[in-house]
C-alpha cells in the first residue's frame, strides 16, 4: 500500500484563522486597506477623508468595502452625523494603528543616528511651544538637516496623550509624571505663580491673599483649573468669587487692572506684562513636564535623537533661567534704590 506523506502546514497557515460565513480568501489585509479605514473613521466620512487624503472617494470606499469581506462584518457604519466605526470596528481600528504605525516604522528603525532623515510630528501647548521648545528646535535643525520637525497644536489634534496612542503624532509634551501605555521622559517642573498688579508691592504671599480676591483662572476644562483648584482647596481656600476666562493674554489684562488675581505656571507667564508682579505661593506648586511617546517607538533612532537633544537644551536653559525668589530678590533692591 502506498503511503502519502503529509505536508506540515506552513508557518503563514499556522496562525490564519479558519474562515467564517461571508469571509474572503483574501489571507492578509493591505496596507492600503488598512490605511483607508484609518482615514475615514479619523474624517468622520468617505468624501471627508478623500478630499483630506487627496485621493478619489471611491478608492476608499473600495478598498474598506475589500477589507469588510475580508473580516466578514461591517467596520463603519453610516449615521446622521456621519460614518463612525462599528463595534467590531473600533477592534480593529486599534490594530490597524499599530500595523500601519509599524510598517512605517521599519525604514525609521533602520536608519543610523548620524545621517537622520524623515518627518518628526510633535505636538505640545502653547506655553511650551513658545518657551521650551524653540532653542531644542533650532538645534535639532542644526544637527540634522535632513529631518523635518512638524509643532502641532496638542488641542487641536485631540489631546496630546491620545494623539500619541492614535499615531497622530511621534511625540508630545504633556503634563504628569505616569500616563498609561506610553513612555514619559521628564523634561522639566514648570513653577505657579501668584499674579497680581504691581502695585501690591513683592511682600511674600500669604494664604489670605488667595482668599482675599477675586481669582480668574482658564474653564473648569482645562487641567490648569484643576490643578489650582485642587491646591486651593487643599488649603481650605475657597473659590467662591471665581471667573472663568479663556485666553492668558484676557486673563493678564484683566489682573493688571484690578479685577482680579490668578494662578497661573510661569512658562504661560514669560514674558511678564508690564504692571504685574509674580510670586512664589505660599506652598510651592508645579506642572510636571514630560515628553511621551508609545513604548515601542522610543527606541527609533529619530526619536533618541531628539529626546537627547531637547533635555540638552532644557537643562541648558535652567542652567541660564534664574529662579523666582532671584528675580524678586533682584527686583526689591532695585526698588529699594530708586526710593532712596
Amino acid at each position: 500500500m502506498s503511503q502519502r506523506r503529509q505536508q506540515a502546514p506552513s508557518g503563514d497557515s499556522l496562525i490564519q484563522p479558519a474562515l467564517g460565513p461571508g469571509q474572503s480568501t483574501q489571507t492578509q489585509p493591505t496596507l492600503a486597506q488598512l490605511r483607508a479605514l484609518l482615514l475615514v473613521a479619523e474624517a468622520g466620512g468617505f468624501g471627508e477623508a478623500a478630499a483630506e487624503a487627496g485621493v478619489s472617494q471611491s478608492s476608499l470606499s473600495e478598498a474598506v468595502s475589500k477589507l469588510e469581506t475580508a473580516v466578514g462584518r461591517s467596520l463603519l457604519r453610516r449615521t446622521q452625523g456621519g460614518t463612525v466605526p462599528t463595534a467590531a470596528g473600533l477592534r480593529v481600528l486599534v490594530h490597524a494603528r499599530a500595523a500601519v504605525q509599524a510598517a512605517a516604522d521599519v525604514l525609521l528603525a533602520a536608519q543610523d543616528e548620524g545621517a537622520l532623515s524623515g518627518r518628526l510630528r510633535l505636538s505640545s501647548f502653547r506655553s511650551t511651544a513658545t518657551h521650551l521648545l524653540p532653542p531644542a528646535l533650532s538645534a535639532f535643525r542644526a544637527q540634522y538637516p535632513g529631518v523635518t520637525v512638524m509643532l502641532l497644536d496638542s488641542e487641536a489634534h485631540g489631546g496630546s496623550e491620545s494623539a500619541v496612542r492614535a499615531g497622530r503624532v511621534d511625540l508630545s509634551v504633556v503634563v504628569g509624571r505616569q500616563v498609561p501605555g506610553l513612555l514619559l521622559t521628564p523634561l522639566a517642573e514648570d513653577d505657579y505663580l501668584y499674579v497680581a498688579p504691581e502695585s501690591r508691592g513683592l511682600h511674600p504671599v500669604s494664604w489670605a491673599d488667595l482668599a482675599a480676591a477675586p481669582m480668574i483662572l482658564p474653564p473648569h476644562r482645562d487641567p490648569c483649573f484643576e490643578r489650582v483648584r485642587g491646591y486651593l482647596e487643599a488649603h481650605a481656600i475657597p473659590l467662591t468669587d471665581l471667573m472663568e476666562v479663556e485666553q492668558d493674554s484676557v486673563t493678564l489684562s484683566m489682573v493688571r487692572y484690578g479685577l482680579g488675581i490668578t494662578v497661573m505656571p510661569r512658562l504661560a507667564l514669560s514674558p511678564l506684562p508690564p504692571g504685574l508682579i509674580a510670586l512664589p505661593l505660599p506652598d510651592p506648586l508645579a506642572r510636571p513636564l514630560s515628553l511621551a511617546v508609545l513604548p515601542q517607538r522610543a527606541g527609533l533612532p529619530l526619536v533618541r535623537a531628539f529626546t537627547r537633544v531637547l533635555l540638552d537644551s532644557v537643562q541648558a536653559q535652567a542652567a541660564l533661567t534664574p529662579s523666582v525668589s532671584e528675580v524678586v530678590a533682584v527686583e526689591g533692591r532695585a526698588g529699594e534704590r530708586v526710593r532712596h
